[in-house]
């Protein structure tokens, strides 16, 4: 009996120290790990709110924000035009019927749209279904259907649509002053027709104007790719909330190509107009019917101000408007609307516009270096308006 419990002993201790070399030479044997010659770490597959969460991912955004964003088809029929009698020529036709037939074909544009509410509005640009003759819209879950147009507004480049079909899915749209530069945005569309594609970026500027693309401009910069096809798609925040309605590119190329700057509309500006198209067929905006002039340093020192003065300088007021009934003068330097101070003649343009026809509104103007209030009840903006406001 005691030489097997010394036999007992003597395995167990052999035992233990085979197990204390190998755990400390060769940890990865006794996990059952196979080595591969270099050093990996895996992770295990994760579903339902843990994959939601994981670093880096934003498709739970893309999920709930891809549905919502539409394919805009439009269609524009060309005019016939009078046959020319070389038409009938067989020689003629051999080198140029081609090329006459295929101006005879009707033309197709392609964009993008957002469907903003489940009773079927989309919002898309208005230079994308302007003089369209008929115009598709195509699903996310494969369902195409005809559209009307409900209004455009191409002062700021934005258009309403109506579908009719059941069981849409609508876009939330995200807090108006809750976009911040650095912010990760994806922009949703159909670039190029390949199909519905989501990109990813960040805001790099916020109130960019001054760019001549529409009248009333204060876009959301992103450097999320944005090609053509684009134009009418989404732009979400990391939630797949509607910051923005994508609109233009930064290009310095006619073709187009994409230099990485995208401009987009804002939600908040893209909800203000879409709401008065829905109600009145157009939008409304405010006008009081003057010329003006950026302020610079020179011009401040002519008029004896302080060099720093900001604001949008009057070089001509109409006659009979209400700029001119309500005391308005060439020369006056106007600084602030309604107590909102005016930075520069796009900011003024803004401004004005965002008042109600028909309200009256407090001008600050700086006149001979002194403060002067106004008293102006604002007009409607005409249709056609002047270049200057």
């Amino acid at each position: 009996m005691r030489k097997l419990w010394l036999i007992f002993c003597q395995t167990a201790t052999v035992c233990l120290a085979v197990l204390f070399v190998v755990g400390t030479l060769r940890p990865d044997l006794l996990n059952g790990d196979t080595p591969q010659g270099s050093v990996i770490t895996t992770v295990k597959q994760m579903t339902g709110d843990r994959a939601a969460s994981r670093a880096g991912s934003y498709s739970e955004a893309a999920k709930k924000a891809m549905p919502a964003v539409v394919n805009i088809f439009t269609l524009q029929a060309v005019k016939a035009q009078q046959r020319h009698p070389l038409m009938d020529d067989p020689l003629f036709r051999y080198f140029f019927g081609e090329q006459a037939e295929a101006q005879s074909q009707p033309s197709t544009n392609l964009g993008s749209g957002v469907i903003v509410n489940e009773s079927g509005y989309i919002l898309t640009n208005s230079h994308m279904v302007e003089a369209a003759d008929s115009i598709e819209v195509a699903l996310a879950d494969t369902r195409r259907v005809n559209a009307r147009v409900i209004g455009t507004d191409p002062e700021s480049d934005l258009a309403v649509l109506k579908i009719d079909l059941p069981k849409l899915p609508a876009i939330t749209f995200g807090q108006a002053d809750g976009v911040r530069v650095g912010d990760v945005v994806l922009a949703i569309g159909n670039p190029f027709g390949v199909g519905q594609t989501v990109t990813m970026g960040i805001v790099s500027a916020l109130g960019r104007s001054h760019l001549g693309i529409n009248t009333f401009e204060n876009f959301i910069q992103t450097d999320a790719a944005i090609n053509p096809g684009n134009s009418g798609g989404a732009l979400v925040d990391a939630h797949g909330h509607l910051i923005g309605i994508n609109t233009a590119i930064y290009s310095r190329t006619p073709g187009g190509a994409s230099l990485g700057i995208g401009f987009a509309i804002p939600a908040s500006t893209a909800k203000t107009v879409m709401e008065q198209i829905i109600q009145n067929g157009s939008v409304q905006r405010g006008w009081i019917g003057v010329g003006v002039q950026e302020m610079t340093r020179e011009i401040a020192e002519s008029f004896k101000m302080p060099a720093t003065t900001r604001g949008a300088l009057i070089t001509e007021v109409f006659r009979d408007t209400p700029a001119d009934r309500g005391g308005m003068k060439v020369g006056d330097v106007l600084v602030a609307v309604d107590g909102k101070p005016v930075t520069d003649s796009a900011t003024m343009l803004n401004l004005i516009a965002a008042l109600t026809p028909g309200s009256q509104t407090v001008l600050r103007v700086m006149r001979e270096a002194k403060g002067v209030d106004l008293k102006v009840t604002v007009g409607k903006r005409p249709k056609q308006p002047r270049k200057n406001e």
